[in-house]
């Protein structure tokens, strides 16, 4: 009986599990934390060098008036690092694995308008309510949004909402046109970095066959949105939740939250992936 048995699988073709590439969950602990710390010593130094966004440039102060950085004060302990989007002059957008991981639960966040800097300059809001989407997934980033409400802000040249993706923008995929993201992020994986302003980048949106590909079926579906990180540009550590921004009539819309890179890096030459906006606007606009 053993020999037929044998015999049997023999003749079989034996197939495994794909194994697709991982992506970063533990947010915080990995990327958020060491990343707000690093960035607190440099900007207390004389010779900051303020690390941002891979491959980009330089973003001038006002540039962009709807990004928001948040510095998150953590349940467990710690100081953690994120961006967003103004969207009123009460709400926000950001990612919802900066304020809750299976490792981590926010306690409080500061959130940073009209400021290169994190940790020094521009308006500061501190506060407590931040409403995740209901079918977040902490293990997958699957739904990765939250709406964070603050005290009213004065818009001004430097503190402005982005626009919302309306009519013909809500059904497109974006896919093949540009689109800057913007962040407080590393420049490159490790090492030291050499620039001083919040950072910006022009990416391109890509199929979601793409990333499925690479990340596999569970994390990407149909409300994610994926960009070309090829030539090693893209977000890195510390820009979750940042922006990703669609300029059309020169009108700028939301059309990505960020979500996650490889967890090798974000200088793999992976894509890096979103939220995607119009999938979430029913569910925004309920909350602004």
């Amino acid at each position: 009986m053993k020999l037929l048995v044998i015999l049997s699988l023999v003749g079989c073709a034996v197939s495994f599990p794909r194994a697709y590439e991982p992506i970063e969950v533990d947010y915080h602990g990995q990327q958020g934390i060491p990343m707000a710390s690093y960035l607190r010593n440099a900007e207390a130094a004389a010779d900051f060098d303020g690390a941002r966004i891979v491959g980009g440039t330089p973003a001038r102060l006002g540039a962009h008036p709807h990004m928001a950085g948040l510095l998150i004060t953590l349940a467990q302990g710690g100081t953690s690092m994120c961006g967003s989007s103004l969207l009123s002059n009460t709400k926000l957008i950001t990612a919802a694995h900066c304020w809750r991981t299976t490792n981590f639960q926010g306690r409080s966040v500061i959130v940073v308008m009209a400021s290169l800097r994190l940790f020094s300059g521009g308006t500061r809001i501190t506060t407590t309510n931040v409403q995740l989407h209901g079918s977040y997934n902490m293990r997958n980033l699957n739904n990765d949004i939250a709406i964070i409400t603050i005290n009213r802000v004065n818009f001004n040249n430097n503190i402005r909402a982005i626009a919302l993706p309306s009519g013909l923008l809500e059904s497109l995929t974006y896919v093949g046109n540009r689109a800057t993201a913007v962040g407080y992020g590393r420049v490159r994986d490790g090492g030291s970095n050499n620039n001083d302003a919040l950072h910006q980048v022009s990416l391109t949106v890509i199929e979601n066959f793409v990333c499925t590909d690479i990340y596999g079926p569970s994390t990407i579906i149909r409300s994610t949105l994926c960009t070309d990180t090829q030539g090693r540009i893209g977000t890195c550590q510390g820009d979750s939740g940042g922006p990703l921004d669609f300029s059309f009539q020169n009108v700028r819309y939301l059309i990505g939250v960020s979500s996650f890179v490889s967890q090798r890096g974000c200088q793999a030459g992976l894509p890096a992936g979103f939220a995607r906006v119009t999938s979430f606007l029913q569910w925004i606009r309920a909350r602004i």
